[in-house]
């Protein structure tokens, strides 16, 4: 019982994980230093998995709609949010940071409006007012004599924190409409039902059903990796010598790794089980608890300053973002 709503839990600590791991990496390394190595070790690791459970180390029979939409999605959601993530790591710290993931719900539920003509039901509105309220708790003070709000954290951080929110919001949207090519195009090739077809050559075979989200992360983190390496190598001073300066640090890479292992990996798997055993908006709703359990390793491990106000800001996020699955 509640297997679900466990593994929607692991999901939640395991985008803990990955945020402390990033914020430090972020710091030693650079973001888009970071994000090359993260996006080379989530390809490797993706491209093993994908070759052990169907048989190839690559994306089966994805055709060119499919890699449109899921490209786009990984320039959105990877190359440009990913960047302001960790950007907003290194000027907020991650605890902060996650706070503005919650505006991907709002964010997607907007996309999804525009591009796909879902409906936009009262709540969903509520709940958008309701994250946007928890974050203005958190990122407002009172300060001076005059006892006025004023922001007590940089703009440049909260400019990246909204960006890095509203592209994950975007992204998801678009990898929604690029896996519904995908599966036109399997369809075309004679694989109707995606729950039975399972690889002869594979090692460990598993349903096509429940890897074809992972052949498309692999896509996405393919149009990720091109979109930092131009960042780094071509729109940057000095990428390589970044890049080895990063790749030489030893504790940068093993947070790295951890970063790579416990984010687009374990994270990704376990959100994907997840929905095969609960409610699909039961387990979004658990898994957004990333900004609140992020608050006592963040004041354990960085001696962060947490007040009550900043808390209780966090919780009114996930509330924000749980009414938008009632």
């Amino acid at each position: 019982m509640y297997l679900g709503e466990l593994i929607s839990l692991g999901v939640a600590f395991s985008w803990t994980a990955t945020a402390l791991f990033s914020e430090v990496a972020s710091k030693r390394m650079g973001s888009l230093p970071l994000n090359v190595v993260r996006m080379v070790l989530s390809l490797s690791l993706l491209s093993l998995t994908l070759w052990l459970t169907i048989g190839t180390p690559y994306p089966l029979m994805a055709d060119g709609k499919t890699w449109l939409w899921l490209s786009l999605s990984g320039l959105v959601g990877y190359a440009l949010g990913d960047w302001c993530l960790f950007q907003s790591y290194i000027l907020m710290g991650s605890r902060v940071g996650q706070l503005f993931m919650t505006l991907a719900s709002p964010s997607a539920a907007l996309t999804a409006w525009i591009l796909l003509g879902e409906s936009m039901r009262p709540l969903a509105l509520a709940g958008m007012i309701i994250t946007l309220l928890g974050i203005s708790m958190s990122v407002l003070n009172r300060g001076g004599d005059s006892k006025r709000l004023q922001l007590k954290l940089p703009p440049k951080g909260i400019l990246l924190g909204v960006c890095a929110g509203m592209c994950q919001g975007v992204g998801l949207v678009l990898s929604k409409v690029g896996m519904e090519h995908y599966e036109a195009a399997l369809a075309l090739q004679g694989i109707d039902d995606l729950s039975q077809w399972v690889s002869p050559t594979a090692w460990l075979p598993l349903p096509l059903s429940f890897m074809m989200p992972f052949a498309s992360t692999m896509i996405r983190a393919i149009t990720g990796l091109a979109g930092f390496s131009i960042a780094l190598f071509l729109l940057s001073h000095n990428g390589m010598r970044r890049l080895q300066t990063a790749v030489s640090n030893r504790k940068a890479m093993y947070c790295a790794l951890g970063a790579a292992i416990f984010g687009p990996f374990v994270g990704v798997s376990l959100s994907l089980m997840a929905t095969l055993y609960t409610h699909a908006g039961i387990a979004q709703t658990i898994m957004s608890l990333t900004p609140v359990l992020i608050i006592l390793p963040s004041w354990l491990l960085f001696k962060q300053k947490v007040t009550v106000w900043e808390v209780a800001g966090a919780f009114i996020c996930v509330f924000g973002v749980s009414l938008f699955f009632v």
